[in-house]
């Protein structure tokens, strides 16, 4: 006789035991999320206090680092490195879990999460209605934007190294300065 397994909730998140790791869920599965490396954490910091920066400076909206529960859908609760809400849609956020749809969503990849990041996040964040998605690619150095038409994520262009928003408007991430002297790095 089969048997099906039962697809995983955020009540399921929440019972579980408080070890200190980090998890998500995806497609009603259980994925646990290791401790980030040094250079993982330097690159999020750089990019939080750029978005931290532009956002106060502009008034357009506000920045939230991980841990943060999104819940995409019943089955997907996703921790995003980092998120922005745009001003107009602050009002939508309640308590936790966050069941407003971010307007752009940053990933950091590393070793153990590339694959997660690059195919199934990918996906489930362009099903969600995300606006703009980015990938931090430690190993190359590069930042990827990707912006959202009709249901599919399209590359964003990139002039030299800038890397402009689209939803933001005047947000640019200069990768030349973005990846310098990262920590752990031995170029």
């Amino acid at each position: 006789m089969a048997t099906t397994a039962r697809l995983l909730t955020y009540g399921d998140l929440l019972a579980l035991p408080d070890d200190g790791k980090r998890y998500e869920i995806i497609d009603g599965e259980l994925l646990e999320m290791p401790s980030p490396s040094l250079p993982h954490q330097d690159i999020l910091g750089r990019l939080f206090g750029l978005l931290l920066n532009f956002l106060e400076r502009t008034d357009l909206g506000r920045v939230f680092p991980a841990p943060l529960d999104i819940r995409l859908s019943t089955h997907n609760i996703v921790q995003p490195d980092l998120v922005v809400f745009r001003k107009e849609r602050l009002h939508l956020l309640g308590p936790m879990p966050v069941d407003v749809v971010p307007d752009l969503a940053i990933e950091i990849l590393s070793p153990s999460s590339r694959e997660h990041d690059e195919q199934q996040k990918f996906q489930r964040y362009a099903a969600a209605g995300i606006p703009e998605y980015y990938l931090a690619d430690l190993d190359i150095r590069a930042l990827r934007g990707y912006t959202l038409r009709d249901g599919v994520y399209e590359p964003l262009p990139q002039d030299g190294s800038i890397l402009r928003s689209r939803i933001l408007p005047g947000l640019e991430f200069d990768l030349s300065v973005l990846f310098a002297n990262l920590i752990g790095d031995s170029r």
